[in-house]
Parts: structure tokens; C-alpha cells; sequence
């Protein structure tokens, strides 16, 4: 019983001399952290401001504004290791090590987190622009550090891995695109008065840009009618209504003025010879 006595003495003794050598340095460890919480949420808050003004994209933003907070984490971090009396140099060298292993182990991820750098430091395209890229093309919704999200009219999505676009062929249609109908009016029709109605469709059509003019001409002249382009600009969200109802607007306004809209026409001659029977 002495014994037991003594023992949970001494674990009392030595508890008591922990928490008087320790416990002012891992409460001072603690308060140093979550200053640096703090801090860092000030200092990225600042950050984001000054790149709002600067008109950076959103995504770079959000990437340089959490670099930070976790930098400044760190460092707060480091301080209140020290204060504790942790050596860091083994710790580092330990990091290193692993870090190593899992770069090797996730080499796919980092090139993707590279190309996502790349593409949001270089910017070759926005959120809001329609591309073409990897046989894929949408208006870009989304980039981050690993994909970019492509949508489509349909409302289904795309998401394209970075590395499988930094380096391709890409084709940035930006924020307007630019329609390309082509109508086959009679020979017989007045072309002149044709081109003009098509001139007063564009003109009185809302979601058509006036800035681009909008083109249209004659383009063609096929073996049964002639071609006639209709090449207007529109924002990439209006790009299949504004086909629709353009298309529309040129079929009701050419059969109202009496503007011939050729059909396909195929001209068969049948040569045939008499055969006689010998008798």
C-alpha cells in the first residue's frame, strides 16, 4: 500500500514538474498559432482586395490568397515549435524524404497542378470564353488547379485534366461566336431584295451584335441555286436560339416577299436500246 502510495506520488511530483517546465511554453506555442490564424486571414483578406483592383482571374486569385494564408501559417507555425524546443532540422530532412516519395507516387496530380499553374498564370483562356481543345469544345465554367470544366447548351458538363490541355491546339472563340447559315435561293429570285430582308432580319434581332457588323453575301453559285451566307455574331450563350430563330425569321419573311427557296433537284435521263430477238 506504502508502495502504490509512493508511486502515484511520484507520478503526481512528476506531472506537476511537466506542467511547471512545459506548460507556460505550450500554452505560449498555442497562442502563437492561432495568432497566425488570424494573421493569415488578414493578410490574405488584404491580398484578395489588391487583386480584385488588379482584375486577376478568380481562380488565381483564390490559389495566391490560400499560398498565403498557409505561408504565414507556417511561419507562426515554425515559431511555436521552437518556443517549444523542437528541433526542426530532423523534421525538415524527414519531410523532405516523404515528400519525395509522394511526388513519385503522384506524378499524374502534380502534372496537373503544374499545367493548372501554367494556365492560370498565363491565361490563354477566361472563365466565360468558348474554346476547342482535346477534341472537346464548350464556355468554359471553371479552372482550377487540376481540371477545367466545360459546359455545354445541353447543360452537361466536361471536366478536361490540365495536363491534357497545356500544350494542345487550342482554339479560344472568347465571348462571342459567330454563326454560319448559308440559305439556297432560286436563280429566278431577286438577290438584291433577298440580301436586303436578310439585312433587316439582323439589323431588328435582338440578341444579334451589331459590333462585329454582322456579314452576309452571296457566297456561292451551286448548279441549282445560289448560296447566300448569313455569318452574324452573337454571345456564345445565344449561339443555337439565335440559329433557330434566325433561320425562322429568313424562311417566313422570304415566303411573305415571294424570295424562291431552292430545293435539291436531280435531273435522270434513262438511255435504253431495243433488244430484238433473232429469228
Amino acid at each position: 500500500m506504502d508502495n502504490s502510495l509512493q508511486s502515484i506520488d511520484q507520478v503526481k511530483a512528476s506531472a506537476l514538474d511537466m506542467a511547471v517546465r512545459f506548460g507556460p511554453k505550450l500554452l505560449t506555442a498555442i497562442v502563437i498559432f492561432v495568432v497566425g490564424y488570424f494573421v493569415g486571414g488578414w493578410v490574405g483578406g488584404m491580398l484578395d482586395r489588391l487583386l480584385v483592383r488588379l482584375k486577376l482571374e478568380a481562380p488565381v486569385r483564390v490559389l495566391l490568397v490560400r499560398m498565403t494564408r498557409i505561408l504565414v501559417l507556417a511561419l507562426f507555425a515554425i515559431v511555436a515549435l521552437q518556443n517549444l524546443g523542437i528541433e526542426l532540422l530532423p523534421l525538415v530532412a524527414g519531410l523532405g524524404v516523404a515528400g519525395a516519395g509522394i511526388a513519385l507516387a503522384m506524378q499524374g496530380i502534380l502534372g496537373n497542378v503544374a499545367a493548372g499553374l501554367t494556365i492560370m498564370f498565363t491565361r490563354p483562356f477566361h472563365v466565360g470564353d468558348y474554346i476547342s481543345i482535346a477534341h472537346e469544345e464548350g464556355e468554359v465554367l471553371d479552372i482550377s488547379l487540376f481540371s477545367t470544366t466545360l459546359g455545354h447548351t445541353d447543360l452537361s458538363k466536361v471536366v478536361i485534366p490540365n495536363r491534357k490541355i497545356v500544350g494542345e491546339i487550342l482554339h479560344n472563340y472568347g465571348r462571342i461566336r459567330r454563326l454560319a447559315i448559308q440559305v439556297g435561293i432560286s436563280y429566278g429570285a431577286d438577290v438584291d431584295a433577298a440580301l436586303g430582308l436578310v439585312a433587316d432580319i439582323l439589323r431588328a434581332h435582338p440578341r444579334v451584335l451589331q459590333d462585329p457588323a454582322p456579314a452576309f453575301g452571296v457566297t456561292q453559285l451551286a448548279e441549282s441555286h445560289v448560296t447566300v451566307s448569313v455569318a452574324p455574331w452573337v454571345q456564345v450563350p445565344d449561339y443555337e436560339k439565335v440559329i433557330a430563330e434566325v433561320n425562322k425569321a429568313i424562311l417566313d419573311v422570304f415566303r411573305a416577299r415571294g424570295i424562291g427557296i431552292a430545293v435539291p433537284q436531280r435531273e435522270v435521263r434513262v438511255v435504253g436500246q431495243a433488244a430484238g430477238k433473232a429469228t
